[in-house]
């Protein structure tokens, strides 16, 4: 390692943005889950709130794909990151990774996004919900708290469907043996013939809860996994008299029911709708492809680019994941996000154009 690496005057930190990164480690966690760790050639150090997530930049049978994942490493190791990964039976980008993806390959990674963490909801008492590869957030959280020795008082509950699919089993086991202000907890949905299992069988449910962390009440709740796992826990602790102003989940991820549903209305609607007023309509130019359009009322700029036949890269299309940033360079839009962009880009000019609507003519560097 050259002194350059870790000299503060010429290392860069990371920014929400698009970064070249090389895959410098795959670890094989479970059966069907491996850990992906990243760096970049020239050195950054890659600061985030635990908890938080990146969308990749990939490339699958010669089409350009984009997938957000939460980052699993903590940000007390800066100099690379993680995403954790579970092979899903006919996952298109999952197989992909997992049967592709290797050490000293390079792609493009987008961020880091994201209000599900721990820094913007800090408390002393944190109570961790996690199912499956939900994890990995969660993940993050925990080792940073541990890595930076934090007074903060921490119980870990996670659920699995059988001891050969607990995620960082042993890493876990390790932290909870060190350290007395974290308690962990797992659960299995259930065991093998000739799998041993001496710990909470089944699924969580309140007395499991009470026994497991008694002040339960008195924490800030942080929880990740699959849809019904979380629907399930909320009613839990809904019906406990929980203060669910203390709950915090991580939203990304399917595009929810709702959201679905308003497309499809929309579609309706703009099939059936009369032509718009020439006054009504709104210019949007994109000045670095001397492109422009005109866009009628609630239209995006992402649709904007769209009908001119470019494509602005984008993963949810939702202001979650943020991959859709571009920047601003006049006039004013409507943008109704989900965390997807910080505070301090908002301020320079970006907007996510996948939910920013003109209120006017714009301009777009693009």
């Amino acid at each position: 390692m050259s002194n350059n690496f870790l000299n503060p005057v010429t290392t860069q930190t990371w920014a929400n943005g698009r970064h070249i990164v090389r895959c410098v480690k795959v670890i094989q966690e479970t059966w069907d889950v491996r850990t992906f760790c990243f760096m970049a050639d020239q050195p950054i150090m890659f600061f985030f709130k635990p908890g938080q997530f990146v969308t990749l930049e990939l490339e699958i049978e010669g089409q350009p794909i984009m997938r957000s994942y939460t980052i699993s490493s903590s940000p007390s190791v800066p100099y690379s990151f993680s995403v954790t990964i579970k092979r899903v039976p006919g996952g298109k980008v999952s197989n992909w990774l997992h049967d592709t993806l290797h050490e000293g390959q390079e792609l493009a990674v987008h961020g880091p996004v994201g209000l599900f963490n721990a820094i913007d909801f800090s408390s002393p008492k944190v109570l961790y919900l996690s199912g499956g590869v939900g994890i990995t957030p969660v993940m993050s959280m925990a080792r940073w708290y541990y890595d930076t020795n934090a007074n903060v008082d921490m119980t870990f509950i996670h659920s699995a469907r059988s001891p050969k699919d607990i995620i960082y089993h042993r890493e876990l086991e390790h932290m909870a043996s060190r350290i007395d202000n974290f308690s962990l907890h797992l659960i299995c949905e259930k065991h093998g013939l000739g799998e041993p299992w001496a710990g909470y069988r089944g699924y969580l449910n309140h007395k499991m809860l009470e026994l497991m962390v008694p002040d339960f009440l008195e924490r800030e709740v942080f929880c990740c996994g699959p849809t019904p796992y979380m629907t399930a826990v909320k009613r839990l602790l809904e019906a406990a008299g929980y203060d669910m102003k203390r709950y915090h989940e991580e939203s990304f991820g399917a595009t929810p029911p709702e959201a679905r549903a308003d497309a499809v209305e929309q579609a309706e609607q703009a099939a059936d709708a009369p032509e718009v007023d020439a006054a009504d309509l709104h210019l949007v130019e994109f000045t670095s492809s001397g492109k422009s359009i005109r866009v009628g009322p609630g239209e995006t700029v992402h649709a904007a680019a769209a009908k001119l036949g470019m494509m602005i890269p984008k993963a949810c299309g939702m202001g979650i994941c943020g991959t859709c940033k571009v920047l601003k360079l006049g006039g004013e839009v409507e943008m109704e996000h989900n965390g997807g962009i910080t505070e301090d880009d908002e301020a320079e000019g970006y907007i996510l154009s996948c939910c920013s609507v003109p209120k006017g003519d714009v301009r777009i560097d693009f």
